[in-house]
């Protein structure tokens, strides 16, 4: 080629050439980029797309994603499935645009897990039955894989609606299951099989319990036995005995009546819909005793019967087998004290009864067995005569009094007034206690109303007649104050009896007061046989007053202390003035008038 006659490039004439080819030299680079660019596809990385395996060696496989250059996956990921060949298209997940030799890092791998834990998602959201395989056994649980690259665990209590004991008989078995929980922080899912049958248990029963009727009869099997009743299959749907209905009569326990995987007979006695209960009922089956009954049972017939039931307020007995009568505590004894049932019967304990009612309509009974004894209140005043004496349990204390029990049956009250004749009782503790026995007097017996007012200290003589002629008015007595308050003092008299000094009357000779314990000489200025009262004086027993001059004013008492300090004065002056033998004199003298006169 001759190089001398090329035309510089300056000199080249641009209009000559055509329009189109022009442009296309002008374009701008970046415009040319942009063309070239878009014949290949746009990529992401963290993205799952599709491709197409070009070659697969021993280390790695090649797949064309449509991007400048292909990218390279571990061959180990492709082992799962030996078909995968060159041309086959598969989903990887673009780990980094280029490496450090500029290739692309794609994952075939984790692009299916990605997709299986979109699809676990969407199952828990749709609530869609999937189906798994059992890997392993864990503690409490199963190891499930779900869509081929999720690990779930399938609690021990999921696995069935019956408890399972041995988990290995489902290991390496598909079971079909529902997601029931996702933890999208930690990626762990749970998964049931227990829900998929209970759904079809619920669909069982909603279709049995759409054609149950009141009072239908159904044949079911003995599946469950509690102290409250007994659950019965029903071919599919469960439905509960109440342990009131299995019998008429009284049962502790349902065993009593039915045994486990018993097929029986039973009638429908109410269900709920929407709540999938059914009430059923067994004795319904058979007619009731009552109706049974023999008719020519009446009241004031005795009957005998067994204990089934014992409360604090009665007992049941059970006369026949599913008819029962109440024998209420105060139908037990003649007693009117309180008591409780337990206190005459016991359980299972076979007793004789008197028919006190007998209601066949409203089906009750009403029974007694104090009624075999008779009422000792009929001859309560022949057996227990005004004045006569007896022995006497006491049973119960009130403030003003004691009730004591001569007999069952029989109780009466002793008043706390007559208890003592000398002691002050505040209350009937502090004289007895309970259960202790005590001698009593009757003092009235009213058999209307079934009470005897008793006595004890009637028993005695009253020793106040004694004391009236012991501390008269006057007499001087060594007394010990055992109790004192603002008022006085409480003095211990000779053979216990007690008098009363006032704050007054405890002035010593020296003007001190007597104190608590002290053991001084008193006199009686009053006493009351009636009132069972004695006033004392510790003051008066230096003075010279008489018996006669007690009941003076306190102002004559002043005056005559006066005069008696007046004519000690006036003694002591004339025994100043005279000698011995002048009043010996002058006492002869009035001596010998007296033996005159």
């Amino acid at each position: 080629m001759d190089y001398k006659n090329v035309q510089p490039l300056a000199d080249f004439n641009w209009d000559e050439l055509d329009n189109k080819a022009q442009k296309a030299v002008k374009a701008e680079p970046t415009q040319l980029d942009n063309a070239y660019d878009q014949t290949f596809n746009q990529l992401t990385e963290q993205d799952v797309i599709n491709g197409v395996i070009v070659s697969i060696s021993d280390r790695e496989a090649v797949v064309n994603i449509g991007f400048k250059s292909d990218g390279v996956i571990p061959a180990s990921e492709l082992r799962y499935n030996p078909e995968f060949k060159a041309g086959d298209e598969i989903k990887v997940f673009v780990e980094s645009k280029e490496d450090a030799n500029g290739q692309i890092l794609l994952s075939h791998k984790k692009a299916r897990i990605l997709e299986s834990w979109e699809r676990v998602n969407q199952a828990f959201e749709n609530q869609e039955i999937i189906t798994g395989y059992v890997k392993s056994r864990t503690k409490g649980g199963l190891i499930v894989n779900v869509f081929e690259n999720i690990e779930a665990f399938l609690p021990g209590s999921q696995i069935d609606v019956k408890p399972i004991r041995d988990y290995d008989v489902f290991v390496n078995k598909n079971m079909e299951f529902k997601v029931v929980k996702i933890n999208q922080d930690y990626k762990n899912v749970v998964v049931s099989h227990k829900a998929l049958i209970e759904d079809e248990i619920e669909a069982q029963k909603a279709e049995i319990i759409s054609h149950l009727e009141k009072g239908q009869v159904l044949e079911g099997t003995v599946k469950n036995i509690t102290s409250y009743g007994v659950f019965i299959d029903l071919g599919g749907v469960d439905g509960l005995i109440h342990i009131t209905d299995l019998s008429w009569g009284r049962i502790s326990h349902p065993e009593e009546i039915v045994h486990l995987d018993e097929k029986i007979n039973v009638v429908i006695l109410d269900f709920d819909e929407s709540k999938r209960r059914i009430a059923l009922g067994l004795k319904q089956l058979t007619p009731h005793p009552w109706d049974a009954l023999d008719a020519n049972i009446k009241e004031g017939d005795h009957i005998k019967g067994k204990v089934v039931v014992i409360a604090d307020y009665g007992a049941f007995v059970e006369v026949v087998p599913g008819v029962e009568g109440l024998i209420h505590v105060s139908e037990m004894s003649w007693s009117q004290h309180l008591r409780s049932a337990q206190d005459f019967l016991q359980k299972d304990q076979e007793v004789e009864c008197v028919v006190l009612t007998l209601d066949r309509e409203a089906r009750k009974m009403s029974l007694g067995i104090k009624q075999l004894m008779p009422d000792p209140w009929l001859s309560i005043a022949e057996k227990y005569p005004v004045g006569s004496k007896h022995t006497a349990t006491v049973r119960n204390f009130t403030n003003f009094g004691i009730f004591v029990e001569l007999e069952e049956g029989v109780d009466g009250l002793i008043h706390i007034s007559d208890l003592s004749w000398s002691k002050k009782i505040k209350h009937p503790a502090e004289f007895t206690k309970i259960g202790d026995k005590i001698e009593v007097i009757v003092l009235e017996v009213d058999a209307e109303n079934r009470r005897l007012s008793l006595g004890h200290k009637q028993l005695e003589e009253n020793p106040w007649d004694v004391y009236e002629t012991l501390f008269t008015v006057g007499s001087v007595h060594k007394g010990t104050i055992t109790a004192m308050n603002d008022k006085g003092a409480t003095v211990t008299l000779p053979y216990g009896v007690e008098g009363f000094a006032p704050m007054r009357h405890l002035e010593k000779e020296d003007k001190s007061k007597a104190r608590m314990d002290e053991t001084l000489d008193f006199k009686v200025i009053e006493f009351s046989k009636e009132n069972k009262k004695i006033i004392v004086s510790h003051t008066r027993v230096n003075s010279e007053i008489t018996a006669a001059d007690l009941g003076k004013s306190e102002d004559g008492e002043k005056k005559e202390r006066a005069a008696k300090k007046n004519n000690v004065k006036k003694l002591n002056d004339t025994l100043e003035k005279t000698t011995l033998g002048d009043l010996f004199g002058d006492l002869n003298a009035k001596l010998d008038q007296a033996d005159d006169k």
